[in-house]
């Protein structure tokens, strides 16, 4: 049986996302069936919209979610009809060579669903991030539902699915954070912002944030930074090395996905330090960096996929820490909205207004 629901769908470069009915199918082999309950607005979505990421339009957008699990199809066990999960991008196979070597938080053949959710008419939706949660009900591979504790709201549990879960995952399982350690975070957005809530989770004993809006560095040291730099006024390389007594930070992790902000990001960190890329570049930007620079500082440059977390472990721990009063989910959460409002959430993200809107069904 095929399911009609309301959906968000980007149709064209660059044009504004419409709301639509689309078709979903019960779950195959492998599949489930999912009720969203709950769907962040995260700047990858614009990405897409704006064919950032590829050009196959139409796209069901929305990625950062949670919901209920309606239906499985056969052979899942993992997950039941009932279950409240937050939907994950990166389900692990289990049989790849990074998975063999224990290491599946690097999975390369990451499932998806197999069935394609359509438009009325029969044209194939590509699902953002092989998700697609703008929508009353999605499909997708069962291993990208992760069952966490239910008590936990869906606007805050479904940031985990993206955005807070990359930034935390940068701090603490890419860059490494350790008691004690300096870090500076460069770009206060939603990502930035969890970064800067990673290490202070990690016990690090100076955070400094980095932006050129105060008004997202007000929100910076509300989350834990102990430390803020407006870098329109500064410069942040100079800023960061006088609040580490000259050296840099022993990690330097660039939210922002930009070539400027990254050579920030590398001159900024001390010697044998780590520079952790999280924030998302375009595909026609280009890095160039003196190669003698590189070997003389030493240290690690390092890309974090999503946080380089590995879903089943970190969901449902993130959570407990969250329902514990120790992780503030909710501080995220700027505003909720109706689905027919993603197109003016995309408006208000461009201003700098917000951490996270979020969609609830």
């Amino acid at each position: 049986m095929a399911h009609q629901v309301r959906a968000v769908v980007a149709r064209g470069k660059g044009a504004p996302v419409s709301l639509e009915t689309i078709v979903v199918p019960d779950p195959g082999p492998g599949e489930a069936l999912v009720k969203v309950e709950a769907c962040g607005v995260c700047h990858t979505d614009l990405h897409y919209r704006e064919g950032g990421i590829n050009d196959d339009f139409p796209f069901l957008l929305g990625h950062e979610a949670a919901g209920v699990v309606e239906a499985v199809g056969e052979g899942v066990t993992d997950v039941a009809p009932g279950d409240f999960v937050i939907l994950n991008w990166r389900a692990v196979c289990g049989q790849c060579r990074a998975c063999l070597r224990g290491r599946p938080w690097y999975c390369f053949d990451t499932h998806n669903a197999r069935q394609k959710m359509t438009l009325l008419d029969g044209s194939e939706l590509t699902p953002a991030l092989g998700i697609g949660a703008f929508a009353e009900k999605t499909l997708v591979a069962a291993g990208q539902c992760t069952k966490v504790d239910p008590a936990a709201s869906a606007a805050a549990a479904g940031l985990l699915g993206c955005g807070v879960m990359a930034g935390i995952g940068a701090a603490i399982n890419t860059g490494g954070v350790e008691r004690g350690d300096s870090v500076a975070v460069i770009g206060c957005g939603g990502v930035g912002d969890a970064a800067v809530v990673g290490a202070r989770l990690a016990g690090a004993a100076k955070i400094i944030a980095v932006d050129v809006d105060d008004r997202k560095l007000v929100t910076a040291r509300k989350v834990g930074a102990t430390h803020t730099v407006n870098s329109r006024d500064t410069d942040a390389v100079e800023a960061i090395r006088e609040l580490t007594g000259g050296f840099g930070a022993d990690v330097v992790i660039e939210a922002v996905g930009r070539p400027e902000t990254y050579r920030q990001a590398f001159y900024a960190r001390d010697l044998a330090g780590t520079v952790v890329l999280v924030g998302v570049p375009t595909p026609e930007m280009k890095l160039e960096l003196p190669l003698l620079d590189v070997f003389g500082r030493g240290g690690a440059l390092k890309s974090s996929w999503y946080g380089d977390c590995l879903p089943s472990r970190d969901f449902p721990m993130l959570v407990d820490l969250h329902l514990q009063g120790r992780l503030d989910l909710d501080a995220f959460v700027t505003e909720t909205i109706a689905l027919d409002e993603v197109e003016k959430a995309f408006e208000r993200m461009h201003g700098g207004d917000v951490l996270r809107s979020v969609v609830i069904l």
